[in-house]
């Protein structure tokens, strides 16, 4: 299997890596701002978000100052207390993305002292990094662990994936499988995936490609890209389970779909299997059915 991204929140320091109801809670339906907020800046993986509220993967630059404007006037109002944390950390990514690090990370401090696990993991990552604060790695593992406690699959990842530290602790990769298998069984589908990475790769414990395709099927079944594209492979390829390229093709046009572009790759290899090569080894093309 070719190098699949893993999506480990913890990218900015070199690793791999993070609708409206039809019927919507009375918390929701007295805060249009919050609905706003919401819909430009909510964090597909918060778990604090709302089922029906898709999230973005990254705030875009046309929707950045209306959501910083709707987010902070959501933040003050007096919402619940898993709104009123969201709020605080949609801001917290609003500013981000306006490269306005300092209030950014002052509101992710704030919505972590509320329990956003979400902010927790955001100023992990700006400890981990140095980011607008002095680099403390030994912070970031607090805040990952703290994430990862709670219950936040990405704390987990982000926890193994810190190495080192003021003090010279090492990651503890089983820990966070530990931890992985634990949300992994409150059916969480980003716990799932992260879990059945390390089953593949046989981190923090064991390789087992058996328990990472059920892992894999798992989130899959909810709809999680990378664990498409995953299941896809692995359905491709055989491991941990029957070979089935059907399969393996309905996996990867479902992955694609939602913009996995490992998916892509993999459809147009599917439909152009056989290389012509020279005489020295060159590819001349591909031929395609």
């Amino acid at each position: 299997m070719g190098q699949r991204s893993a999506a480990i929140a913890f990218a900015a320091i070199g690793l791999l890596p993070p609708a409206l109801a039809a019927t919507p809670s009375p918390a929701r339906a007295q805060s249009a701002d919050l609905v706003l907020c919401d819909r430009l800046a909510a964090d597909p993986s918060d778990p604090d978000k709302p089922a029906d509220v898709p999230g973005v993967a990254a705030i875009a630059p046309t929707d950045i100052a209306t959501a910083v404007k709707y987010c902070k006037v959501a933040s003050t109002q007096k919402l619940p207390p898993a709104a009123a944390r969201r709020a605080l950390f949609e801001l917290g990514r609003a500013y981000a993305a306006n490269r306005q690090v300092a209030e950014a990370t002052a509101t992710y401090r704030k919505a972590a002292d509320k329990g956003s696990t979400s902010a927790m993991i955001e100023l992990g990552v700006l400890y981990g990094n140095g980011t607008g604060v002095a680099k403390d790695p030994d912070q970031a593992r607090s805040l990952f662990a703290r994430a990862a406690s709670a219950g936040n699959p990405r704390g987990a990842t982000n926890l193994a994936a810190l190495s080192g530290g003021a003090a010279g602790a090492p990651a503890d990769p089983a820990q966070a499988r530990a931890l992985l298998e634990t949300a992994a069984q409150g059916n969480s589908a980003e716990a799932q995936f992260q879990l059945g990475i390390m089953y593949a790769e046989g981190t923090g414990g064991p390789k087992d490609d058996v328990a990472a395709r059920a892992m894999f099927e798992k989130a899959a079944a909810q709809g999680h890209p990378e664990a498409l594209d995953w299941m896809g492979s692995f359905a491709e390829n055989g491991r941990g389970g029957p070979k089935d390229t059907t399969a393996a093709k309905a996996y990867y046009e479902k992955a694609a779909a939602l913009g996995n572009e490992d998916a892509k790759a993999a459809l147009k290899r599917l439909q152009c299997p056989y290389v012509l090569k020279d005489k020295r080894g060159n590819v001349l093309y591909n031929i395609c059915f």
